[in-house]
């Protein structure tokens, strides 16, 4: 056997210790990342939301969407010294191209149910998770972008909202490159929202929540379709059937 020098002990020596550091700073790096964001959101980073129509749920013609009006309260600043009263904040999200802004919302699939799918979009869309109303606010059924000129309800959508109030915000989700999220007022969100469909919800939404009647909640985590990119005109109204209580 060929006697190992004192030169060869060196080299395997310093190769042995530079993939040892090496795999010491993957390591310490991964630490940082886990204590910065969380196990969660180094995950949430790596999924990717649902694309495709092929598990999508129809009524008729009609495709069926659900989606929610995401919110929170928040202590106004103002009043902070004399008295405990809350600032009511709605959560909408941008559309590339668009200065109006939308509620999440998208298909709903043949693999879950209605609450679901509404937890899913505010997911993958908005990056928020939280308490979802047992039920919607309403229904309102409108038309896609690409059957806008008809006069029939071919490709036409049927949307079921909901409120959905927040208790986390993730700092990474699926469409966070499509969508910016804004927290704003009740009256600044009556000025952003692209269709009436959409005004009548929040409508119903304030009313609700107005009344100090809360709405039936029940949390459960969004676990993780995707709707085309809206542009001008994608959805106009063609009924409103808003209505709040049990299916």
């Amino acid at each position: 056997m060929k006697e190992v020098s004192r030169d060869d002990i060196i080299t395997i020596i310093i190769t042995v210790s530079h993939v040892l550091l090496t795999t010491t700073l993957h390591l310490f790096h991964w630490v940082l990342d886990f204590q910065k964001f969380g196990f969660s959101q180094i995950i949430m980073a790596s999924l990717q939301a649902r694309t495709g129509r092929e598990k999508q749920r129809y009524e008729g013609q009609l495709r069926l969407v659900a989606g929610c009006i995401p919110y929170r309260l928040e202590q106004n600043v103002e009043v902070c010294y004399s008295n405990s009263e809350n600032k009511l904040l709605v959560l909408m999200i941008s559309s590339p191209n668009r200065k109006d802004l939308v509620f999440p919302k998208g298909g709903w699939e043949e693999d879950e149910n209605m609450h679901d799918a509404a937890r899913r979009e505010a997911l993958e869309e908005a990056g928020v998770k939280g308490i979802l109303s047992e039920n919607p606010l309403g229904f309102w059924v409108f038309r896609s972008k690409s059957r806008q000129n008809n006069c029939n309800l071919e490709g036409g959508c049927k949307g079921f909202m909901f409120a959905l109030k927040v208790t986390e915000e993730l700092d990474s989700w699926p469409e966070q490159a499509l969508h910016e999220r804004k927290w704003l007022t009740i009256e600044e969100a009556f000025k952003f929202c692209r269709y009436d469909w959409m005004r009548d919800a929040l409508n119903i939404f304030l009313t609700t929540f107005s009344k100090e009647k809360p709405i039936g909640m029940r949390e459960e985590s969004v676990e993780l379709p995707i709707r085309p990119l809206s542009d001008a005109g994608d959805e106009c109204q063609m009924a409103s059937s808003g209505y709040f209580g049990k299916n």
